[in-house]
């Protein structure tokens, strides 16, 4: 027997979990910070990518900002779609629709705030489709009635 009990080693567990979870805490911030500066760097390349295609930097510095307004953009639509979809969900809801009709706006409006986050995050492309998926399933709920 070593004579030690429960309480003894408890803490010493305790002090190492939290030791194990704050070094995972430091990886994930630091794989944030690894991101971050990735995209800054491909953002980087394409003006530079611009500039030595013959274009001036101004082209690059011109696409970065379409880059920006197209985030800007996405996010916004599936934004303001998310809120139509939520109010039109509540309007039904009210009413003497069927089950189903609220649940369609409902479904819409998520799949359009998925599509505003993925938009804000710069997945453009996969944001216009979620947003078309969204719309369409808006639309399909409002067949039911």
């Amino acid at each position: 027997m070593s004579g030690r009990t429960d309480s003894d080693t408890g803490p010493a567990i305790t002090e190492a979990t939290e030791d194990r979870e704050d070094a995972q805490d430091r990886e994930d911030s630091q794989d944030r910070e690894d991101s971050q500066d990735r995209e800054d760097a491909q953002d980087r390349e394409v003006v530079r990518g611009a500039a030595d295609d013959g274009e001036g930097t101004e082209d690059g510095e011109e696409y970065v900002g379409d880059a920006r307004r197209a985030r800007w953009t996405a996010g916004g639509t599936g934004a303001l779609l998310c809120l139509a979809g939520l109010a039109a969900s509540l309007m039904r809801l009210t009413g003497s629709a069927p089950a189903r009709v609220p649940a369609a706006y409902a479904l819409g409006a998520a799949v359009c705030a998925l599509a505003a986050v993925l938009g804000a995050k710069g997945r453009t492309r996969r944001a216009l489709w979620l947003l078309i998926v969204g719309t369409m399933v808006m639309a399909l709920g409002d067949q039911f009635d």
